[in-house]
Order: C-alpha cells, then structure tokens, then sequence
C-alpha cells in the first residue's frame, strides 16, 4: 500500500477542518460563480466528498486513521445529545406511520436485492457469482454486505461467523459495502438538496414535516438570543457531559449482557456503540423536557452541526472511489444490490405519496445506521436528525434475521 502523504491525524484534522471552512465560505459567498456552482452542487455533499478525494489519491490514509473513531465515538453522541433535546417529540411522534413504512421497504429491498442482484449476474456473467459452495463462495460473502446494510458493524460480523465467510471474499465485500454504501448517500444528500422539487412533482404529503419545520423555528424565534460564554460553556458541558455518561453506560451494561444474555447477540445488544448510541439520544430525549432545551437559543443545534460536518467529513475520508478499478465485477453485482433496494424504495414512496425524506432515511438508516442516518436526516433540517437515529437503532434489531434470510434466499439462487 502506497504511504500516504499526511499520516499525523492531528495534520488531517487540520486539513479537513481547512476544506469544511472553504466550503462554507464560498456556498455563503454572494460571487456570481458560487451562487450558480452550488445552486447545483450541495455544500453538504462536497463536504463529503472532498476528503475521499484525498483518500483516493493518497494524500490521507482513511482506512488507517483514527478521526472516523474519534468523531463517531465522541462527537456524534455529543451531536445527537444536543439535536435532540431541541425538538419537540410529540411532533415527530406526530410525522405518522410512512416513515416506518418506508424504513421497512428499505430493509424488504435489501432483502430481496442481494438474491436478485445473484440472478442477474448469473445470466451475462455466471462465472463471477460461482466459485462453488466453499467458504469463498460469492453469496456467502454478499451475507456480510447484507448484514451491514440492514444493522451496521455487529450484524455484518454476524454474517461472517455464521455463514463461515472466508477472508479473502470477505476484504473484497468490505470494499464493496463502503464504496456502493458511500456513492447511494452521495445520492441522497444530492436529492436532499431537491426534496421540495421531487415532493411537488410526485404530490408528497409533506403536512408532518412542515409542522414540524414551523415548530422549530417558531421555538428559534422566541428564544434565540446572542449566545454568552455561559452559554457556549453550558452547551459544551450537556454536550460531552452526556457523551460520557453514554460511555460510561455502555462500558457497564456491554459486559453484563455479554455476560448473562447470550441471547442479546442477535439483537446487537452486545455492541458497545449500540448502547452508546441508544443512551446518547434517549438523554437528548429526556432534556427536551427539560429548562435545557433553552439552550437552543444559544445555538445548541449550530454547534451540534458542526460536530456532524466534522463527522461527514472523516465518513468520506474513508471513501477510495479507485478501488472500484480493482475488483469491478463485485462493484456491479452491489450496483445491481443498491439499485434494486433504490427503485422500490422509490415505487412504494410514490403509491403511497411519502415525502423524499422518508424515502431517504429510511434508506440511510439501513444502509449506513446510526452514524450517518442523522447527517442524511439534517440534509432536511436540523430538527429531523433523531428520525434517523430512531430508526437506524430499529435496524440493529432486525439487522440479523433479516439479513440470514438474505443469505437463505441467495444461496438458493446461486444453487
């Protein structure tokens, strides 16, 4: 593997934090060019996809750096803390059954995808989905992918212990996973950025997400104020306060459900970041029913969208779009995958006039789970980020079965 040119995380850091601050000067810059670049371009999606840039050719190295961890581990929780204890909960309970509808068509479309993806390339190219029943056996590593678009990291290992995966498919799959996973969210901010275009041509009941919308900023208009170092302090101090007690109960309930719940295994709650993730958001929850959620008038949601524009930052650090040129036949077969799991998504939101944003997270909260489900969600609005959250920890429950039922359903195709 090639060196990259930048291996200090410190250095990448600075990098990043650069190229976030170029991007958003420019998208606010009132220059002809700019306007017209980004009314075509989203900030959001060059936020994203600038670093895997720099992976790709070799600047960074995203595989091996450890700024992906870092912000997932500290600055999501901390992000989702302060997101969620601003919005108003019987408004999003208020949103209504579509967007579960939908979360479930994405998981039905991962499901069915994976064998359907097998048959089509069994046709025009049956050699790259053979290789026999053995651990290699290309269906066997397709499992893995399933596992970690339907739940995320725990489920995909899973898969692999119980498919018996073999290491060689295995790496491969892992490429394939990130890229098809990376490009399909590229997608989705793109579409963000068009949401109120798509939902007025396909007739979008979008009554939910507009009251929720007025909500928020009816809450910003009353109580936003000019933001005093108590306050900065104060957002600081809920934000990576509850950060570290969401570690802090993840390191304590991890083990013990290790311990006495074996069981718990298939429903993720083995997962440290399962736990951290469910403790994070469930605290946001609990202070939006609290004097804490004044805070938002000091710009609790501002600063909790910087730490996401970190986040998205390091998630495309990890992007090598060149490693596409290496194993393209497994590109194709997840291309198939996602563009199957996409077109239903896409049919069921029109018969049942769901808006994009349902669509769109629920894919994401399948595809890409808890970590970037809110960053696609945000895409929308800041107040909409916990939809994902909420429902990418119901993908970690119905990550297992669902993707052993993929697994059954494209060995039997591949017979």
């Amino acid at each position: 593997m090639q060196t990259p040119l930048l291996q200090n995380d410190a250095t990448v850091l600075g990098l990043l934090a650069i190229l976030l601050g170029l991007v958003f000067y420019t998208s606010h810059s009132s220059h002809p060019f700019w306007k017209k670049f980004y009314t075509f371009v989203p900030s959001l999606l060059l936020c994203y996809f600038l670093p895997s840039l720099f992976n790709s050719f070799g600047i960074i190295d995203g595989d091996h750096s450890n700024l992906y961890y870092v912000a997932s581990r500290y600055l999501l929780p901390a992000c989702l803390v302060l997101l969620c204890m601003s919005i108003d909960f019987k408004a999003i309970l208020g949103l209504g059954p579509k967007a579960v509808v939908m979360f479930l068509v994405g998981t039905l479309g991962i499901v069915l995808g994976g064998p359907f993806a097998i048959g089509i390339m069994s046709i025009f190219s049956p050699e790259s989905v053979g290789g026999g029943d053995g651990p290699d056996a290309v269906w066997r590593g397709m499992t893995t992918i399933a596992g970690s678009w339907i739940g995320g990291g725990a489920n995909q290992a899973a898969m692999k212990e119980v498919y018996g995966v073999g290491d060689g498919i295995f790496s491969v799959m892992v490429t394939v996973d990130v890229i098809v996973a990376n490009i399909w969210m590229a997608v989705l901010l793109y579409m963000a950025s068009k949401a109120d275009i798509i939902d007025a041509r396909t007739g979008a009941d979008t009554r939910g997400i507009q009251l929720l919308r007025k909500k928020v900023e009816a809450f910003h208009a009353e109580h936003s104020r000019i933001p005093h170092m108590k306050d900065l302090m104060m957002i600081v101090a809920v934000g990576f306060g509850a950060t570290g007690l969401s570690h802090l109960v993840a390191d304590i309930t991890t083990p013990w459900m290790v311990k006495h719940a074996p069981w718990g295994e298939t429903y993720s709650l083995h997962s440290h970041f399962f736990w951290m993730i469910v403790t994070a958001t469930t605290i946001g929850l609990g202070l939006s029913f609290s004097r804490a959620r004044k805070l938002e008038g000091a710009g609790a949601s501002k600063v909790a969208s910087a730490f996401l524009y970190i986040l998205v930052a390091t998630i495309g650090m990890k992007m090598d779009v060149l490693a596409i040129a290496d194993t393209p036949i497994y590109f194709v077969i997840g291309g198939i995958w996602m563009t199957f799991h996409a077109a239903l998504m896409l049919i069921v939101a029109r018969l049942i006039k769901a808006p994009l944003f349902y669509m769109a997270v629920g894919s994401q909260a399948n595809v890409g789970g808890a970590a970037s489900a809110p960053v696609v969600a945000s895409a929308f609005h800041p107040s909409l980020a916990p939809v994902g959250v909420l429902l990418a920890v119901l993908g970690y429950a119905l990550g297992t079965y669902m993707a052993w039922l993929c697994g059954q359903l494209m060995q039997f195709i591949s017979l």
